[in-house]
């Protein structure tokens, strides 16, 4: 029987260290405590928030309902051919550490995802990715319990609906259900993904026989560290913004006005632009607005340095949305989600 802890403290368990209280907090190892939690809201009529690694969550305001943290672990080889395997992992289990665990034993195709925070759990409901890979690319299924009935259900590639920092999780099945463990199509023999330009620089002095998917990682670490601030030393949610879409023509129209726009091709309609640059661009990159603050080498990350609840971290993501809409006519979409 799990512990239902009334009154809960979250400020350490969420990476902006926000100071906010849960009515009920409840800790689940297995799926037998998740479906008694589940079971206990839906009886107390208790709204619900499901918590991982705390990192790609605002909360802005104590929360009155039951959070349910999710400390589900453990990794189980399901099955192999000559060319791939294929991993079972809880969702409790924190993603870094997943990619670290993988490249000890050989695993190949998370290299390029390393560093990132948070769990497994959390990993497919925004399909996260970095430096020219996304989760989907070694995704083969995970399981979840659908929140009303408390039964597990299976959901493939195709089900999961993937696209950019998106899924069916934060769609039409959103708080729907509870993911509990995810299933990775990882491959044998290294194929390294060196297409992304801050990669493919790094690299350049190395790029030889000799580069491993350790060496991808290790590379990819400094640059995160180098960019990022750790969490622990400034509270942070990482990346707070996704890389806006938009049309071929809008792009061109703005690439004539700022020739060294950040700009990537998604297809033959559209252009990423890099959000980083039009904040950066815009005059935010280093700007303290009393307790909060751009983080002065990275202007996607916002940060919360004097330990203020989420709607002041919520106020100056809004100013930063105002004025690169006001300059660009580029609409940001936080990447976090909001509670309540």
């Amino acid at each position: 029987m799990p512990l239902f802890l009334p009154n809960f403290d979250l400020q350490h368990y969420n990476t902006l260290g926000v100071p906010v209280k849960a009515q009920v907090y409840v800790s689940v190892a297995d799926e037998t405590e998740l479906v008694e939690a589940l079971r206990y809201a839906g009886h107390e009529k208790l709204p619900l928030l499901i918590l991982g690694g705390g990192s790609n969550i605002v909360l802005c305001d104590d929360f009155s309902g039951l959070v349910i943290h999710i400390r589900l672990h453990g990794k189980t080889l399901i099955a192999e051919n000559n060319e791939f395997i294929w991993l079972r992992v809880a969702a409790g289990e924190n993603w870094h550490e997943l990619v670290e665990y993988c490249l000890d034993f050989h695993y190949w195709g998370l290299e390029n995802l390393s560093l990132i925070p948070g769990s497994v759990g959390a990993a497919p409901i925004q399909n996260i990715g970095a430096y020219g890979v996304e989760l989907k690319d070694v995704f083969e299924e995970l399981t979840a319990i659908d929140i009303r009935s408390g039964l597990p259900v299976t959901f493939t590639k195709e089900a999961c609906e993937f696209g950019y920092r998106d899924s069916i999780f934060k769609g039409r099945l959103r708080d729907q259900y509870v993911i509990t463990a995810v299933t990775f199509k990882l491959r044998k023999q290294a194929h390294l993904v060196l297409s992304y330009p801050a990669l493919r620089d790094a690299l350049t002095p190395q790029l030889s026989d000799s580069v491993t998917p350790k060496t991808v990682s290790d590379i990819i670490c400094a640059i995160r560290r180098s960019k990022l601030p750790d969490p622990a030393q400034v509270p942070n949610a990482g990346s707070f913004f996704k890389n806006p879409v938009i049309p071929v023509a809008h792009y061109e129209s703005l690439r004539l006005q700022y020739p060294q726009l950040v700009a990537y091709p998604v297809d033959e309609q559209q252009v990423k632009l890099a959000a980083a640059w039009l904040i950066d661009h815009a005059g935010w990159r280093g700007q303290v607005c009393g307790p909060v603050a751009v983080h002065g080498q990275q202007a996607l990350v916002l940060t919360n340095p004097g330990r203020a609840k989420g709607s002041a971290v919520v106020a100056l993501a809004e100013k930063i949305q105002q004025s690169v809409w006001e300059k660009y006519g580029v609409a940001l979409e936080p990447e976090p989600r909001f509670y309540p």
